[in-house]
């Protein structure tokens, strides 16, 4: 099931999206989509709302180095935990929306993911297996990064915290084995301009989903709705002003984002 977060006619709202093409269409949900879903009988043509990002997430919750591809590209060793980070919540932009490029970096660079939304009760203290419970969904995800920043300051925080650096969607894909994919072995993929910048797998993660999931929450509780970016595959590199970046998740969908100077 894909569910969204619109703009609509009459506001925002969650939606559950239905069909493909000219005559898809989103049938609004009553409240959260989090526990049992009841639909309020409005429905729009997909052309008529615009695609917001899904969830509004009170942390992002970021695994470095958890491709061992990637951690080679940048001279990294591959930790023997999981490496995490946060973005703030203001660093989240839907699709469709402009990534803005800070006037104090010389090198912003795409990163490719897939990120993990946690629904209910959240996560707090959990092993592997329960910590599969907890996970009610999947999106794509652009973890933007100011690499020279990064470099310079050793932690990421202002790297990777800037507004728009954390663009999410088009929407939450609550069983991706519908569309045939299996998450534990599905493409990743990032273009720029057409470009095929990144293609990697799932399969290749050194932690899978679960197993970030169980080890965040033994740190920080998760609550419904936050978001866990799990790492990306080989080949990042430059954004420009002007280009379009494009995150592709198998089985889920397609993110993309245009890329604007600084205000």
């Amino acid at each position: 099931m894909r569910i969204a977060r619109i703009a609509q006619p009459t506001g925002m709202s969650f939606a559950i999206l239905e069909g493909e093409g000219p005559g898809a269409t989103a049938a609004e949900i009553e409240g959260h989509p989090f526990a049992q879903i009841k639909l309020s009988g409005q429905r729009w043509a997909l052309e008529d709302v615009r695609l917001l990002a899904p969830i509004l997430p009170s942390k992002v919750v970021c695994v470095g180095r958890n491709y061992a591809e990637h951690a080679a590209e940048l001279g990294n060793e591959v930790p023997k935990e999981p490496l995490i980070f946060l973005k703030p919540s203001t660093s989240v932009i839907g699709p469709g929306e402009h990534i803005r490029l800070p006037a104090v970096s010389d090198q912003v660079e795409h990163e490719a993911e897939l990120a993990v939304v946690i629904g209910l009760p959240g996560a707090r203290g959990l092993d592997r297996e329960a910590a599969k419970g907890s996970i009610f969904g999947y999106t794509c995800a652009n973890d933007v990064t100011a690499r020279d920043l990064q470099q310079q300051d050793v932690q990421f925080t202002r790297a990777k915290g800037f507004d728009s650096f954390c663009p999410l969607g088009p929407w939450i894909e609550t069983d991706p084995l519908e569309n045939g994919a299996d998450i534990a072995n599905t493409e990743i993929r990032c273009e720029v301009g057409g470009e095929v910048r990144q293609l990697g797998s799932t399969k290749d993660m050194v932690f899978d989903p679960p197993a970030l999931v169980a080890y965040v929450s033994q740190i920080m509780t998760l609550l419904p709705g936050d978001v866990v970016l799990t790492g990306t595959p080989a080949g990042v590199g430059p954004l420009q002003a002007g280009e379009t970046v494009a995150v592709s998740v198998a089985g889920i969908g397609t993110l993309s984002n245009k890329v604007v100077p600084s205000e």
